[in-house]
């Protein structure tokens, strides 16, 4: 089986954004001036060779296996990632009865898994308690873009749905959303090894998901989804669906134009995505395949 990726091609603006990044990582990890400097040199050594027609989570790859080398850390981020799920435990009770009130149930569902989509520590690495809670409490009062009711009709026609998780604490929110899905075809998909705050099967687990749905992992340590560089049991898993949900930017930017029925659920952070999904940064958008590949062709369609 083979498949040829598409991926969204890298800005000359993710450049700064990737030195920013890796600096970031490696002080969290170690207090070592002279490590931070090596770090920052072997990225813009990188930067100065980068083949731009990559997606940025394949450089993101790069740059983080390299990090993890330097700093002899296998999972840089654990402790925050711990710390979010933590908070997202605590906060999942109340979303959960918060959204089986709701008048449509889904669609308080999806706004809430997109808000959660704000932990993001390759966009915000000093994200905080109170910034994630903000983001929730305020979540229907932010712009959004999607169209629900063709969601909705996707699910329901779906014989698999194959659920591609973005980062941990995030995953606990995207459990209220998962429970709104008939759960007997769903299975999720983590990352195959630690990349920034990207959740794995590990962070699965603390969100309870794996005691309602089949959770496997992608194979792969990039920060979105490289169909090149998964396994092939999860290739198949992804050839078989008949519904893909794509949480994140990086699965955006890795999967936007696969001939294939997905729905990107994820908040514009950069300027970047901003420019490919055509909405404001700040924006939660819900957006299918075939409206990326409309707009990319200039056809145009009803605003939703």
């Amino acid at each position: 089986m083979h498949f040829q990726p598409h991926p969204m091609q890298m800005s000359l603006d993710c450049i700064p954004c990737f030195v920013r990044q890796a600096l970031e990582a490696v002080r969290f990890v170690t207090d070592n001036p002279a490590l931070h400097e090596r770090v920052l040199r072997e990225v813009l050594a990188l930067a100065a060779t980068l083949d731009l027609r990559q997606s940025p989570p394949v450089v993101g790859q790069q740059i983080h296996r390299r990090l993890r080398e330097l700093t002899h850390q296998a999972d840089p981020y654990r402790s925050a990632k711990d710390r979010f799920n933590r908070l997202g435990m605590r906060l999942l009770p109340g979303l959960l009865r918060k959204t089986a009130s709701a008048e449509d149930p889904l669609r308080m569902a999806t706004r809430l898994a997109i808000a959660g989509n704000v932990i993001d520590l390759g966009v915000n690495g000093s994200l905080t308690d109170t910034e994630v809670r903000s983001a929730i409490e305020h979540v229907l009062a932010g712009p959004f873009c999607g169209d629900v009711e063709t969601f909705r009709q996707a699910i329901s026609n779906a014989g698999s749905i194959l659920y591609l998780a973005d980062n941990a604490g995030e995953i606990c929110f995207d459990r209220l959303l998962i429970e709104q899905l008939p759960t007997d075809k769903v299975t999720l998909a983590v990352r195959g090894g630690p990349v920034i705050n990207d959740a794995t099967v590990e962070d699965a687990r603390a969100a309870g998901l794996h005691e309602i749905i089949e959770v496997v992992d992608n194979g792969s340590d990039a920060p979105g989804t490289i169909l090149s560089d998964c396994s092939p049991g999860f290739r198949r898993r992804y050839e078989r669906a008949d519904l893909v949900i794509a949480k994140g930017q990086g699965n955006f930017e890795t999967l936007n134009e696969e001939p294939k029925n997905i729905f990107f659920l994820f908040r514009v952070k950069c300027p970047v995505i901003a420019l490919r999904a055509k909405q404001a940064p700040g924006t939660d958008v819900l957006m299918r395949t075939t409206e990326v590949a409309a707009d990319q062709e200039g056809v145009s369609r009803a605003p939703i």
